[in-house]
Formats: C-alpha cells, sequence, structure tokens
C-alpha cells in the first residue's frame, strides 16, 4: 500500500412510489469471505486502511475508529469481472470514502443521500428526498436548535461555504430542493450537526470516490488532536502503551460496515 493507514482528515466541525428494488445485500458469509481474501490478498489497489479523527460520522463511526476500505466496489466493472467480483453501483445510503472536492489531499466519509437526478432538502433537520419524507434511523443530532441554512437547507447562507457549494445554490436548486446534477453525489454526515458536508462545498464527483468502508479492525478512544497529527505523536504512542487494553473499543473490533436503503 502507499500508506499504512491514511487519516480521513476532515477539518469540521416514506419511500417514492414505484422505489426501485433493492439488490440483495451480502450474506453474513459472503461479506466476511471478500473481507478475509482483501485482508489476505489486499494491495493499494483493493483495500486501504483509514483513520476516523472527527465526530462527524457519529454514532455509526466513533473517533479512532480504525477502517478498512474496499476500493473494489464501486470500480467499473469489465466484461467478465463483472460476473466474478462484487461489483456494484453506488446507491442512496451507502457509506463512502472520497478525495475532498476542495482540497483532494484530503479524505472524507460520508453516506450519499443524493444520487443524480434527485432532489435533496432539509426541513427543520428532517431530509426532503424527492419530495418524500426519509427515515433516517442513524441520524444523530447533537444541538437541541435550528439553524436556518444547516437544518433549513437550502436556504439564505448564514455561514462562509466554498465556492462549489455556491455554484450549487446557484445553478442546481429548483423549487427550492437541489438537484443532484449527473457524475455527482450530495453525502452528508450522519451527525447532521457537526458534519462539514454536502451543505458546505457542493458535490462529490464520481472521479472522487475511492471505496467504501468493508471492516473496523480497531477502535481506540483517542481525542481528534492525537489523530490529526502529520504522524503518531509521542503522546498518542505513550497514551497507547499505558492505556490499550482500556482504551480499546472491544466490541467494535471486526464489526463489519453497512449501509441503510434509502428510497
Amino acid at each position: 500500500m502507499d500508506q499504512d493507514n491514511v487519516t480521513v482528515a476532515e477539518n469540521e466541525s416514506l419511500p417514492p412510489p414505484d422505489a426501485p428494488v433493492q439488490p440483495p445485500q451480502r450474506g453474513f458469509v459472503a461479506e466476511w469471505t471478500v473481507t478475509i481474501i482483501l485482508l489476505l490478498f489486499g494491495t493499494t489497489t483493493l483495500v486501504q486502511a483509514y483513520v476516523i479523527p472527527t465526530g462527524s460520522m457519529e454514532n455509526t463511526l466513533l473517533v479512532g475508529d480504525h477502517l478498512l476500505v474496499d476500493k473494489l466496489s464501486y470500480a467499473p466493472a469489465g466484461s467478465v469481472s463483472r460476473h466474478i467480483l462484487p461489483y456494484h453501483d453506488l446507491r442512496r445510503g451507502d457509506i463512502i470514502v472520497f478525495r475532498y472536492p476542495v482540497d483532494i489531499r484530503q479524505t472524507f466519509v460520508k453516506r450519499v443521500i443524493g444520487l443524480p437526478g434527485d432532489r435533496i432538502r432539509l426541513v427543520d433537520k428532517q431530509l426532503i428526498l424527492n419530495g418524500k419524507m426519509a427515515d433516517e434511523p442513524y441520524v444523530y443530532n447533537n444541538t437541541d436548535y435550528l439553524d436556518s441554512y444547516r437544518d433549513n437547507f437550502p436556504s439564505e447562507l448564514n455561514v462562509h461555504v466554498a465556492e462549489s457549494a455556491l455554484d450549487m445554490l446557484r445553478n442546481h436548486v429548483e423549487n427550492g430542493a437541489v438537484v443532484v446534477p449527473a457524475d455527482s453525489y450530495f453525502a452528508m454526515g450522519d451527525n447532521r450537526d457537526s458534519s462539514l458536508d454536502s451543505r458546505y462545498w457542493g458535490f462529490v464527483p464520481r472521479g472522487n470516490i475511492i471505496g467504501k468502508p468493508l471492516v473496523i479492525y480497531w477502535s481506540y478512544d483517542a481525542p481528534t488532536e492525537d489523530l490529526t497529527e502529520p504522524s503518531i505523536g509521542t503522546r498518542h504512542l505513550v497514551d497507547m502503551v499505558l492505556h490499550f487494553p482500556q482504551k480499546t473499543r472491544w466490541a467494535r473490533t471486526f464489526r463489519l460496515i453497512h449501509g441503510y436503503p434509502l428510497n
């Protein structure tokens, strides 16, 4: 692999009628078979390790979760390989790892909320997807107040956003909803109140998507500042030596990561 462990570097902070039938999910045995194959034979082409340094995906992913990311699932399928390898198209509700569109040197992890052509808006923190109220059991709100832009989106800006978000608001809003363009995706964090996501920097281009988190191979209770340093600091190493058994979240070890179907 190019790097043994890459930090996911974020500086943050009712289905429609005629909904498409979701393809069957991988069974438990099949998922672990793929996981073991990637662990044994994976290279940077197939799998890579990442660390979650911020709380933007709480409580699905926690600060200090160490992930293996499957880079194979969303890769373009060949005429033969499509029949023998686990390729599939991106789906609403998938958790993805991608290059931050504003600075591709950084890597983010979020949940796909909108596919090309989808209409997205928030009303008092509630997601309205293609005109229907979405069921999002994974969402975590860590504030009890409403923000006029964050929680009623799209609306008049009250915060600085990236130029790409300004373009989204100027050119991709119809009848009060953001419309996702071709070859792009709208992504948000599960911690909806503390996530630097598509509301603030626009769409995720298809070419920026690296893969999807497959499994938490280790989870360690460490603060964000220890996980965002260019390399592991002395303080973090000492903390692991002294507190490895106590601060390791053993119940999260080898936990498979799943998306949640949004219709």
